[in-house]
């Protein structure tokens, strides 16, 4: 699926930029040196982490190693064997880690342990060493990699880096970002005949919208709960690092992987299909943390996934010409009546069906509040 985010690349104004996700379907040897790349760059990012840390309680002093340095060494020759520019990037993520945590906005840097970490690596192209030939890509050191292209690649694009990844389930998967000459999204002049929409979220169907219609959203997790616990029972049975055990894992880790692909599927396809319906679209800024923790409900809504959901319509609309209206989640769109404005404090959240004591409006709770949320986002746009 296409997103608006490429890694291993400084972010240039004056482009856009599309990644490109396909699975992908290696040979034996290129399974052998992608596992050699993905634990090249682990040892290193623990090499140079445990370095840095080391350096900086002895001697106050930062190291200012690269990949290179390490590679001249007798013990870390074998560090030649995989694509270099996969290397580099292993530094500039860990200086990127080390930025974050001084400017406060992640923790301090930690190893990375085999089996427990993303088991993936970065390439970038140079001088056309990164290409796609036929239906696959040429990657360093690995040759033609097949691809199994779902979905066609839009042409004129810039091909800027390449992302491998392993999934627990044992498939693999390439992420190819393309840079494109950037051009404006065309957005309709705002009016009140602009056809617009307001999503209220729903823990039983991802969203109602304002015209009184649930999400065509089947929730990928409930589907396969019971399969999925009776499987992870079976797992706990098996012993830890033996044949079954494994054999179990992978069995878990695919179900896992389905419920995954599947909830980012319908969302893409849901997000894709309102932006370009739609000329405003407008939501409740939420904070889902805190109401998977006071609602008893984070089960259902992270089967949702309604912070991804959110996230795909703000890039879409950008990219269809949408716009994207937050309104404050205190705004009181449940206990304003639609009809006459009266705001009915007492309304409690376990009442589904709004009743107006002023005029009499009985109504769906949650189709009232995507109503009162789509005409504040109007408002808004339309103040603006």
């Amino acid at each position: 699926m296409a997103k608006s985010k490429t890694l291993g690349s400084r972010k240039n104004e004056n482009v856009d930029v599309l990644c490109y996700r396909f699975a992908t379907l290696p040979t034996n040897e290129q399974i052998i040196q992608l596992n050699k790349t993905i634990g090249c760059c682990r040892y290193l990012w623990n090499r140079m982490l445990g370095d840095h840390n080391t350096l900086y309680q002895e001697i106050g002093v930062v190291p200012n190693n690269t990949p290179a340095d390490y590679k001249s060494l007798e013990e870390c020759l074998w560090l030649k064997e995989v694509d270099s520019l996969a290397l580099a990037n292993v530094q500039l993520n860990l200086n990127q880690a080390f930025q974050k945590f001084f400017n406060g906005k992640a923790g301090h840097p930690r190893f990375k342990k085999k089996k427990v970490c993303k088991d993936s690596f970065t390439t970038n192209n140079v001088s056309g060493n990164v290409r796609m030939e036929g239906k696959g890509i040429r990657l360093p050191k690995l040759g033609i990699l097949a691809l199994i292209r779902h979905r066609k690649v839009k042409a004129g694009g810039k091909l800027k880096s390449v992302t491998v990844c392993h999934e627990k389930d044992g498939k693999w998967y390439c992420s190819i970002s393309f840079e494109y000459p950037k051009t404006e999204p065309v957005y309709p002049k705002p009016s009140e005949d602009m056809k617009h929409i307001g999503l209220d979220m729903s823990a039983p169907h991802l969203y109602v919208d304002s015209n009184g219609e649930p999400a065509d959203f089947e929730k990928p997790y409930k589907k396969l709960q019971e399969k999925l616990a009776r499987e992870q029972r079976k797992l706990s049975h098996r012993q830890k690092d033996s044949k079954n055990y494994e054999k179990q894992r992978k069995v878990v880790a695919r179900l896992h992987a389905k419920i995954k692909h599947q909830r980012k599927d319908r969302l893409h396809k849901l997000s894709e299909q309102l932006t370009r319906e739609y000329d405003l679209i407008s939501i409740e800024d939420l904070d889902m943390s805190a109401l998977k923790q006071t609602l008893n409900l984070g089960k259902s809504y992270s089967d949702n996934g309604w912070g991804m959901f959110v996230a795909m319509l703000l890039y879409k609309g950008k990219r269809n010409g949408c716009y994207i209206i937050k309104i404050d989640k205190c705004f009181p769109s449940s206990k304003t009546c639609s009809q006459c404005g009266y705001v009915h404090k007492e309304l409690q959240l376990s009442d589904r069906t709004y009743v107006c004591p002023v005029c009499g409006n009985l109504i769906d709770r949650d189709e009232q509040a995507a109503i009162n949320i789509d005409l504040e986002g109007l408002r808004i746009l339309l103040s603006a």
